[in-house]
């Protein structure tokens, strides 16, 4: 590859995911203001953010393609972050109990050389079981989801958590749609196989 394939993240499951490519890359955490904007909608929003996260890396990196992500969880058409703590967490898996989270997921690979970006949001549906607040609180001991939009981690224990999951990429549901980013890379000429 004759370009340089940048990461605009910090988070360790999105590095964990792009490893899967094999490719060499550099990663670096991006200074995005990440407040929704008034009336924006998740869509909106997530796409804005990761083109913008991408964008953000170009000073840095020069003749590079740039990977920005960004996700949010959406319940009832209300975005639900990251908890932060446990009294939050049991909150969201309360309300998350037998309904079904829309995972967003905005992708952007940006072309420093072109100035080009490609975006994209991709959707991941997640049908959660009856959840009593015995199950929720010992799910949270365990695992302590503080961190991640929709208070679990579907990649562990969270699992359990689920009656179903819908979409054409596992990997969305933790950040970062492998499939599609292979679509845009190889519409940069970049072949994965």
């Amino acid at each position: 590859m004759d370009k340089a394939l940048v990461l605009a993240s910090s988070s360790p499951y999105r590095r964990e995911i792009l490893d899967k490519l094999g490719f060499a890359y550099r990663s670096k955490k991006p200074d995005v203001d990440e407040t929704p904007l008034p009336t924006e909608s998740p869509e909106a929003l997530v796409a804005r953010l990761a083109e913008s996260k991408a964008r953000s890396l170009a000073n840095y990196f020069h003749n590079a393609l740039i990977i920005g992500s960004d996700q949010v969880a959406v319940l009832d058409g209300q975005i639900i972050g990251k908890p932060g703590t446990k009294a939050k967490a049991m909150e969201q898996l309360q309300n998350a109990s037998g309904r079904c989270v829309t995972f967003l997921t905005g992708l952007s690979l940006y072309n420093t050389e072109t100035r080009q970006a490609q975006t994209e949001v991709v959707p991941y549906k997640v049908y959660f079981r009856q959840l009593n607040s015995g199950m929720i609180d010992r799910y949270l001991e365990r695992e302590q989801p503080f961190n991640c939009a929709g208070s679990f981690k579907s990649e562990a224990l969270g699992i359990v958590l689920f009656d179903k999951l819908e979409g054409e990429d596992p990997n969305t549901l933790i950040g970062l749609p492998l499939i599609r980013l292979v679509r845009m890379l190889e519409q940069e000429g970049i072949e994965v196989l």
